[in-house]
């Protein structure tokens, strides 16, 4: 008897859904694309309507032969590659090569590689959607005539191996950008007075905030003005001018999407976003589990979309009963989505919501246990209760002055018992205790102390914040992040320092030329309003070849005069002091994946590398060698001594000349927001802390 041929992407994947189909199916992998656009050369006619040019990819020959001869073998064939533009574009090559009917159904589409999914859509085969494949096709030739066109300009004007791209050169461009406000940002210094109050019927002490003086918000710039200030408020008598209480309710954040899952991945987990999706790419497809065998534990993870099933919710809400009780289940009316509840993408979601972390402990890596806790305690908290706080605000008034204090306390932690949303900013703690106190109650100011602050410029982007600004822009798409960002590092635009992006010598001036020249490319509204009409030709609205040629038309021009106007631009790299021991001549400073790294200027006769070693003027607490920052393998910095490997000594945290006064272990320097810097014991025993005095730069104790 025939069997009906299935094709899908990967091997796991086909493992994972033969087991569901039984006897009279086969299932094989096409290995991702089979066909695509030459690399020697444009691949596209221009004059005859953008044409593109297929051809099989080199090294798929074989599997492309396997494929053709299964098809001629089999009763029918069905595409089931992933339910995405990409995916979709994936069958339609198939379609051609094997030179399938494609006005009839040979398309299955699931979101979750389930029994019932996988039966339930062989019981719906349909026909390949052209637009959605028009759209793919789009983007694709979009990016290979801005690559192929532009970047050629690049190495005759800048440098050799330089590329340029429509979306990636806007997410230099938004990194520039940023750069570019914290060099313009002026530093403003600021006061800010605090008292701490004993009520009469409580021991304990509290602190409060003075925010207004003679009825007016209060505005402190220097010290004098703040010592003042705090001398004048030492003599006041201070009572409660009012209590407020309430009750807030703080609801849990929807499952994840494609975006918010490669940030909170981020935040938490310290992955990058090629990383995330490789291991969610792994739930998805599969893992086997024991006598269970292969079981994809996740739902399909490129979606923008927040919906989830009924019968993933009612799953849901079984497990949260038993583990949890009722008072913890969240209301079982519709959530809110940014997708047609009716549609067919889903947020991220386990597939079986029973399987919880604890029990495929013994089936996944470490790393895929940590996305699968991730998708798994995010979805199960998006189906909890609200937690409720008790907040309180204490107005107090002393003469002309004016204090507040604020304070809540968790009075039901709802889906908190279960999982807490990461944030970029140094997490707050949630529970600060009140005293009761009443109004026209006096207290007494037991201390009030002035406290200096700057104004901070804004942060540099880490992963996760570029991906949220890249999407709150409209700047590509959920598959386009990871390879975005992976090639804006590859090609030494940019480098990653403690998780934030700084942008590199040659990313400024390719930034620069490409902004002095292609100001409408790199325009992140201009490239926001392509992926909208992508979106349209998606939706059937707008043909390809349309969005393409009024893309070129102007592209052309903008590339005549770009050749004509930009002048040559030599980089020379930067000779540092050390002498190669190989040939004798002095390395220079390149910048790689990881960041500098000294090289050999003889290349290629001389291939001599080694670490960049940039001294912290520390010595080393074992040998007395110089302190010297290191970048790990995963691009983490940590220091280690000048000697290694004869020194062994190392420290991710960066240590300074200063003992610790209670064990004599050496100190090491911290930073938070919320504390600015401070020293601490290297020592997990000790754990003594000391502030940091600017001006000095010595310690006291705190």
């Amino acid at each position: 008897m025939k069997k009906t041929l299935v094709i899908v992407e990967s091997p796991a994947k086909a493992k994972t859904i033969e087991k569901f189909l039984g006897r009279k199916y086969q299932v094989k992998a096409s290995l991702g694309h089979v066909r695509d656009l030459p690399k020697s050369q444009l691949g596209i006619d221009i004059e005859q309507g953008f044409e593109p040019k297929y051809i099989t990819i080199r090294g798929k020959g074989e599997i492309l032969k396997e494929l053709r001869d299964a098809a001629a073998k089999a009763k029918d064939v069905l595409l089931a590659t992933d339910p995405d533009r990409e995916g979709e574009a994936i069958s339609w090559h198939l379609a051609h090569a094997l030179k399938l009917d494609m006005n009839k159904p040979c398309r299955i589409r699931f979101h979750e590689i389930t029994k019932p999914a996988v039966q339930a859509a062989m019981e719906h085969q349909e026909i390949i959607d052209r637009p959605l494949v028009d759209a793919q096709q789009a983007r694709r030739i979009l990016d290979r005539l801005v690559g192929y066109r532009l970047s050629p300009l690049l190495w005759r004007k800048v440098k050799k191996g330089l590329s340029a791209g429509r979306v990636q050169s806007v997410a230099v461009r938004i990194i520039c950008d940023r750069e570019d406000e914290i060099d313009s940002f002026e530093q403003q210094e600021y006061w800010t007075l605090h008292g701490s109050f004993q009520s009469t019927n409580e021991n304990g002490l509290f602190d409060a905030q003075l925010i207004e003086y003679n009825g007016k918000k209060i505005d402190v710039s220097n010290g004098d003005e703040a010592r003042d200030l705090a001398n004048r408020m030492r003599s006041e008598i201070y009572s409660v001018s009012s209590v407020k209480k309430r009750e807030r309710r703080r609801f849990p954040a929807p499952s994840f999407t494609t975006s918010t899952f490669q940030q909170e991945a981020s935040r938490k987990l310290n992955f990058g976003v090629r990383k995330s999706m490789m291991l969610a790419q792994q739930l998805y497809e599969g893992v086997e589990l024991g006598k269970e065998g292969r079981v994809g534990l996740i739902t399909y993870m490129r979606t923008d979309s927040t919906r989830v099933s009924d019968l993933a919710v009612q799953s849901a809400r079984q497990v949260l009963l038993s583990r949890f009780g009722k008072e913890y289940l969240g209301s079982i009316g519709k959530k809110k989505s940014n997708q047609d509840q009716e549609g067919a993408h889903e947020a991220i979601r386990p597939t079986y919501p029973d399987k919880t972390p604890d029990q495929m402990k013994e089936y996944l890596s470490r790393d895929q246990l940590r996305v699968y806790r991730l998708i798994w305690d995010r979805f199960m908290a998006s189906q909890m209760a609200p937690a409720v706080f008790d907040t309180v605000t204490v107005l107090i008034q002393g003469g002309p002055f004016l204090m507040r204090a604020s304070g809540s306390q968790i009075r039901f932690a709802g889906f908190t018992a279960l999982y807490v949303e990461g944030t970029d900013e140094d997490e707050k703690d949630e529970s600060t205790l009140l005293p009761e106190v009443a109004e026209r109650q006096e207290l007494k100011l037991d201390q009030v102390e002035p406290i200096q602050h700057f104004t901070q410029p804004p942060p540099r982007y880490s992963e996760a914040t570029l991906i949220k600004t890249m999407e709150e822009n409209g700047i590509g798409r959920p598959s386009t992040y990871a390879p975005t960002i992976d090639t804006i590092r590859q090609r030494g635009y940019v480098f990653l320092e403690e998780k934030r992006f700084y942008v590199s010598e040659l990313g400024r001036i390719v930034n620069d030329i490409l902004i002095a020249n292609f100001g409408e490319i790199m325009n992140v509204e201009f490239t926001a309003k392509m992926e909208s009409d992508l979106d349209r030709v998606e939706e059937g609205k707008m043909g390809w070849q349309q969005v393409v040629g009024l893309f070129y038309q102007d592209f052309e021009t903008a590339l005549v005069k770009a050749e004509q106007n930009i002048e040559e631009i030599e980089i020379e790299d930067e000779v540092s002091d050390v002498v190669c021991e190989k040939c004798g001549r002095m390395m220079v400073i390149k910048w790689g994946r990881f960041g500098k790294f000294l090289a050999c200027p003889g290349f290629p006769e001389c291939r001599n590398t080694k670490s960049f070693l940039k001294e912290t003027g520390t010595d080393c607490p074992l040998c007395g060698g110089a302190v010297v920052e290191r970048i790990s393998k995963k691009g983490r910095k940590f220091y280690g001594c000048e000697n290694f490997p004869e020194c062994d000594f190392i420290s991710w945290d960066k240590p300074v000349d200063k003992n610790c006064p209670e064990c004599g272990a050496y100190m090491v320097e911290k930073n938070t927001k919320r504390r600015g810097t401070f020293y601490r014991c290297s020592s997990k025993e000790c754990g003594h802390e000391e502030t940091f005095d600017d001006e000095n730069e010595n310690g006291v104790t705190s």
